[in-house]
């Protein structure tokens, strides 16, 4: 999947497409996406502003994405749990910029190497055309190598150790 076909598909997903949310782009190293929600009489809330659904919505699974593409398949990667602070009113169109560079990635493979279980934070601003913010929103990630994985470098540990000509039974 390439991050240009994941960007189309996302906004024509059906949740996304009918609740005003657009994937403008994910980056080609998947560092970073750009998601717009436009604000209109689907998405708007008693008081004609965005509905707040709308908003945790629109930030729900692009963290998780940018890090399961990023350290491949060899990792359990979920989105597990979201915070929203609602700052002011949001009218027009909302974006959302969600970044996550190379060297966290790298991090949080090594955080879950050998298997362990890690919980990560991400925060980002949803702002409006004008620029100022109208929510604030964490997510968090669940990392950890799969266990065939895990266990194949275990193996691969205790193959290594054996004196040669002298391999571990299957």
């Amino acid at each position: 999947m390439t991050p240009r076909r994941l960007a189309v598909g996302m906004s024509l997903w059906i949740p996304n497409l009918f609740s005003g949310i657009r994937v403008r782009r994910f980056a080609d190293d998947w560092t970073s996406a750009t998601v717009e929600l436009h604000v209109n009489v689907f998405t708007r809330n008693y008081v004609k502003t965005a509905f707040g659904g709308s908003m945790s919505a629109m930030t729900d699974p692009y963290y998780f994405m940018l890090v399961m593409h990023q350290l491949g398949r060899d990792y359990v990667v979920w989105d597990t749990r979201g915070e929203i602070e609602f700052v002011k009113p949001g009218r027009g169109v909302l974006t959302a910029h969600f970044a996550v560079p190379r060297e966290k990635a790298a991090e949080l493979r090594e955080r879950a190497r050998g298997g362990a279980k890690v919980l990560e934070w991400f925060e980002t601003d949803i702002t409006d055309a004008s620029g100022d913010v109208v929510a604030r929103v964490r997510r968090e990630v669940y990392v950890r190598e799969k266990k065939r994985v895990t266990a194949a470098s275990a193996n691969g540990a205790q193959g290594a150790a054996s004196p040669v000509g002298d391999s571990p039974s299957r």
